[in-house]
């Protein structure tokens, strides 16, 4: 397959000796619009046969030629089947010639775009698919819903982190309210311990004053004969009604 470009190469030496020998030239080049035409559309033919060939990777080593087959490969699937090339365009500039072939396709049409040096060396080979107004438009309308869409969702994804940042105090208020509790709860089993304490020597002291009155009643001189088991206060209400 290398040598498809081989014998291009070997077209443009004939080509340029052909266009040397012509005294009609006009152009600032030595070639013709049509003898530059003709130069595209046959290497359009040989990249469709190369790419229709699976080929491509033998010309991995031409970074031009690879890419330029790598990208006509890529639009096959929009244009679809190959129904051969119509013409096409040349653009002169200063030590670059641009050609416009037309691709058809039975999806859509093609350009590719062959640049070429004062030596007719490739330079930059490109595929641009054709494409109709609606199309255009549909493809415009959906890169816009894309990027408003991913705009939207960074957005709220924003406000979800901002608005996370106001619970950040209230998990720490809750971290620090839990040794303040521990604390507290400790004060208040040491104070109930007290209270606990002072209520049963209050009565330790008033079992020992009601045993010795009981003691000076029965006119006996200690407590041994009797125990004070529980005290209870009377009901005051009893006692006024007897």
């Amino acid at each position: 397959m290398k040598k498809l470009f081989a014998v291009l190469g070997m077209i443009t030496c004939m080509i340029g000796l052909t266009a040397c020998g012509s005294s009609e030239e006009t152009t600032s080049t030595p070639y013709s619009e049509e003898q530059i035409i003709a130069y595209g559309e046959q290497t359009v033919a040989s990249m469709q046969q190369i790419v229709s060939q699976n080929a491509e990777e033998q010309y991995a080593d031409d970074e031009v030629v690879y890419g330029g087959l790598t990208n006509y490969k890529n639009a096959m699937e929009d244009i679809g089947d190959y129904q051969g090339t119509n013409s096409g365009s040349v653009v002169y500039k200063d030590e670059e010639i641009i050609i416009n072939i037309d691709v058809l396709g039975s999806k859509h049409n093609a350009v590719v775009e062959i640049m070429l040096n004062d030596e007719l060396a490739y330079t930059s080979i490109a595929t641009n698919v054709t494409y109709t107004t609606g199309e255009k438009m549909q493809k415009a309308a959906l890169n816009t819903l894309l990027g408003m869409g991913t705009v939207f969702v960074v957005l709220i994804l924003i406000s979800l982190i901002i608005s996370a940042f106001g619970l950040v105090p209230k998990l720490q208020e809750s971290f620090k309210k839990k040794p303040a509790e521990v604390k507290e709860e400790k004060v208040d089993n040491v104070v109930a311990q007290i209270v606990e304490k002072e209520e049963l020597s209050d009565d330790l002291e008033l079992v020992a004053v009601i045993s010795a009155a009981i003691a000076a009643y029965e006119g006996s001189g200690s407590t041994d004969g009797f125990v004070v088991r529980s005290i209870r206060k009377a009901n005051k209400s009893k006692w006024q009604n007897a």
